[in-house]
């Protein structure tokens, strides 16, 4: 099994996140700040909508600076090796209840502006084929219950 605390990025999908988390803990910290205070300023806060709304943007806010800081500390910048093992950061071919698909295994962040699937690691499907090679057959429960067989066709490192 590989390591799925790992997160494969491209050096532009690195750039677009660093600068996203550089743009929520400065200067979206302080606009949401700033309409705090300024909400706070108008009087009694149990029924200031302005006041209630900034504070949960400012959680929302707080939570997403969380998510890419730990992405970040996690990010591995380039690709994965290209030995045919599917793992996050993988362009799959697979035969999904004889259907082929493709897609990639990882994150949207990974993926950009491309309309490429993306299934997570965490997934069902993700979780049935991370670690495996190509010409592996595996199954995942579906959540109706069934029991989807996949067979890994091909895995490449996804170049973005």
């Amino acid at each position: 099994m590989t390591d799925t605390s790992v997160t494969w990025l491209t050096q532009e999908a690195h750039d677009r996140l660093q600068a996203e988390l550089d743009r929520l803990s400065g200067p979206g910290r302080t606009e949401i700040a700033e309409r705090i205070a300024a909400a706070r300023d108008e009087g009694d806060l149990k029924e200031n909508g302005g006041y209630h709304a900034a504070r949960e943007e400012q959680a929302k806010n707080e939570a997403r600076i969380r998510e890419l800081t730990e992405k970040l500390r996690t990010a591995q910048i380039g690709t994965p090796p290209d030995d045919g093992t599917v793992e996050p950061g993988m362009l799959v071919t697979a035969k999904v209840a004889g259907d082929e698909m493709v897609f990639l295994l990882g994150s949207r962040e990974i993926a950009g502006t491309t309309d490429i699937d993306v299934f997570s690691p965490g997934s069902a499907l993700g979780g049935a084929i991370n670690g495996k090679s190509v010409g592996d057959k595996t199954s995942y429960t579906a959540p109706n219950g069934n029991e989807i067989p996949v067979e890994i066709v091909d895995a490449k490192p996804f170049q973005g």
